[in-house]
């Protein structure tokens, strides 16, 4: 039982841009924790099917957290589609008792550049996946940047004093 594995679950969409989901193995594997880690990996078509991926994930493969990627594109739907799987994302959480991390891009976020999107893909699901670990494995580290402006994806912003 000691040497047993931690299994956290990355979803991923075919509609995404880039591969998060595999930056998410890759980024896992490249931490501290790789040798404590099983990464179990579940691609759906789009941002919807993402909570059903991660409650399977969570109750039939018994992943410990899961790191949900999707990506949505520049149009209003875009938008209420994430919305709608965010809300899926968040029942899952409640009904399972299990953390999903969700890393969501939007095409607009970066104006049109790829060479930004591309960086704030890669800064936000790198940033997510060490929280999920963090989550899982530290909580401690968490709590000590409770308050500090940590941004996922962008820099992070200046704390005030309270």
């Amino acid at each position: 039982m000691e040497n047993e594995k931690v299994k956290i679950g990355v979803t991923d969409t075919m509609f995404a841009r880039g591969d998060m989901g595999s930056l998410a193995e890759k980024t896992i594997q490249k931490s501290k924790y790789s040798k404590k880690v099983e990464v179990l990996r579940y691609t759906v078509p789009g941002f919807k099917d993402l909570a059903v991926a991660c409650k399977k994930l969570i109750e039939e493969q018994e992943c410990e957290i899961v790191i949900a990627c999707g990506m949505g594109g520049k149009a209003d739907i875009d938008y209420m589609c994430a919305h709608e799987a965010a809300q899926g994302i968040m029942q899952v959480q409640l009904m399972t008792n299990k953390h999903v991390i969700e890393v969501f891009v939007f095409e607009n976020e970066s104006k049109g550049n790829d060479k930004v999107l591309a960086k704030i893909m890669r800064n936000r699901t790198v940033k997510h996946t060490l929280n999920a670990l963090d989550l899982v494995f530290n909580p401690k580290a968490l709590q000590k940047k409770a308050g500090t402006g940590q941004r996922q994806g962008f820099s992070n912003e200046k704390t005030v004093k309270l």
